[in-house]
């Protein structure tokens, strides 16, 4: 095939459940944007099955959630490694529970969304080389027996941890090794475990046990005396007499059709913007799976940078919007490292004071209603919250649940995040004054159903991530249109 140059808006380097998120907002949102993935088939490596509530709300938002919780098993409470139990039910949110479904589930629904939007997945397309300058993104691309070029203005690299995207950036990706050897299967078992998730840790090493929902079952297992290469292949012996020593029984492992191993790092890039490029998910950051926040890290982050990149290939985003993603995210992960690399240490701990440690951790866990719940919303995603950089509303910056809204006329959402689901602002307000015609195409108005409740004097200006990007009591109409002008930029009429 000879060479030829293909043109987009923006270029996203990898499919997995981060790129094919942001391919759907930037698609949805009339931005051209093609998908480039160097695997020439949707990939069999399922590691993720926890779906989190601050995710669900993510997907809610763009109409996902309910279709994706059709699919598996919502639980209330999330054991970890040890006795560590962390309790769901009383979060703050329509999806007070931790959805267990196959990320293969995932990635199902973000495709078909992409590509309903007009987003374009090229497979079997392996990014060789990359340039950029002032004007945009040039990234050299081998596929179909020969080469192109692609041309955008901006690119995201969501390749994973082995990211040829960062690599060509040149950008480190510092951090070490939490374990190594960790042994994947998919597998029958002649009796399905007591809980739906099925983990534990002990003197032996750590198993981890999760349903695919078809008579399946995803196996993930370190022996603590043991280290092979990753290019070793699983005994299902070993294998099977590791989970009797962990868990006290195999469960009548049987039919292994896939095994691999894998060893699992704790790195973050020191910055997730180079110019016109961005990276997100697992090419921005890795951890331990302790916690299962991989995959929803990555979804959050997509979320905060889509609607930027939207604005910016649109001509309307401030000039500095695009960096708030490294100074809201690169936090988030670096928090994620620290709280999963706590629970991962806890479980590998191998001297005696570090497990007595561990089980006065665990004990207290089990007791202390407050840490529990603080636990449950940080490992939920509930709590992550972008700082205001000055004097600001107690609401910015933080997360919004799902306010209820009033309902004048037929199609108005009943409810904020069915109202987010065009990809837009909401400014919640009493006040009837109609800015959706001087942002059009950026915002929605809508008021809180309540009109006498805590937000009766209040005016909200909700970012289409759903976090607050300004709230005020009883401003002036000159106050919310200077509060509209720094998110969306300048109206499109006076």
């Amino acid at each position: 095939m000879a060479d030829r140059q293909l043109n987009s808006d923006v270029v996203v380097v990898g499919a997995g459940p981060t790129g094919l998120l942001l391919a759907g907002d930037l698609a949805a949102a009339g931005v051209r944007v093609t998908v480039l993935e160097k695997r020439g088939a949707e990939s069999n490596l399922t590691r993720a099955f926890a779906v989190h509530a601050r995710t669900l709300e993510q997907l809610d938002a763009r109409g996902l959630a309910d279709d994706l919780i059709a699919t598996g098993t919502p639980l209330s409470s999330l054991r970890l490694f040890g006795k560590v139990r962390v309790e769901l039910g009383d979060l703050p949110t329509r999806f007070p529970f931790v959805l267990i479904t196959p990320q293969s589930n995932t990635e199902r629904l973000l495709q078909e969304r992409a590509l309903k939007a007009g987003a374009v997945i090229r497979r079997g397309a392996e990014v060789v080389g990359l340039r950029q300058d002032a004007a945009g993104v040039r990234l050299d691309v081998r596929e179909d027996g020969g080469t192109a070029s692609y041309r955008a203005a901006y690119a995201v690299g969501t390749d994973g941890v082995h990211s040829t995207v960062r690599d060509l950036l040149g950008l480190p990706f510092p951090g070490t090794s939490v374990v190594d050897s960790v042994m994947l299967a998919d597998a029958r078992l002649e009796k399905a475990p007591e809980e739906v998730l099925t983990v534990g840790a002990n003197e032996a090493g750590f198993a981890f046990v999760a349903p695919f929902g078809d008579g399946w079952y995803r196996v993930i297992a370190w022996d603590r005396h043991r280290s092979l290469p990753d290019a070793a292949p699983v005994d299902p012996a070993e294998l099977t007499g590791l989970l009797r020593a962990v868990l006290g029984t195999d469960h009548g492992l049987h039919d292994v059709r896939w095994s691999s191993r894998f060893h699992s790092d704790e790195r973050q890039v020191p910055t997730y913007r180079s110019g016109r490029v961005f990276l997100a998910g697992d090419a921005a950051h890795c951890h331990s799976p302790a916690g299962g926040q991989g995959m929803n890290t990555g979804l959050q982050d997509a979320a905060n940078l889509g609607w930027k990149l939207v604005g910016a290939v649109q001509g309307w985003a401030p000039d500095a919007l695009l960096d708030t993603y490294q100074s809201e995210r690169h936090p988030v992960g670096k928090a994620v490292l620290r709280s999963s690399g706590a629970l991962i240490r806890v479980a590998l701990a191998q001297s005696l004071p570090a497990r007595v440690a561990g089980g006065v951790l665990t004990a207290a866990a089990d007791r202390l209603g407050p840490l529990t719940r603080f636990g449950a919303r940080a490992v939920s995603g509930l709590a992550v919250a972008y700082p205001p950089a000055g004097e600001a509303h107690p609401l910015v910056g933080r997360r919004i649940p799902d306010l209820r809204l009033a309902v004048d006329e037929p199609g108005d959402a009943p409810r904020l995040y069915e109202a987010l689901r065009g990809g837009r602002a909401v400014l919640v307000s009493n006040d009837e004054q109609p800015y959706t015609d001087q942002w059009a195409g950026r915002v929605v108005t809508a008021a809180p159903a309540d009109p006498h409740g805590k937000l009766r004097d209040t005016v909200l200006l909700v970012r289409p991530d759903g976090y607050a990007a300004w709230a005020a009591v009883d401003p002036t109409r000159t106050e919310v249109r200077a509060a509209l002008t720094a998110l969306l930029g300048r109206p499109t009429q006076p």
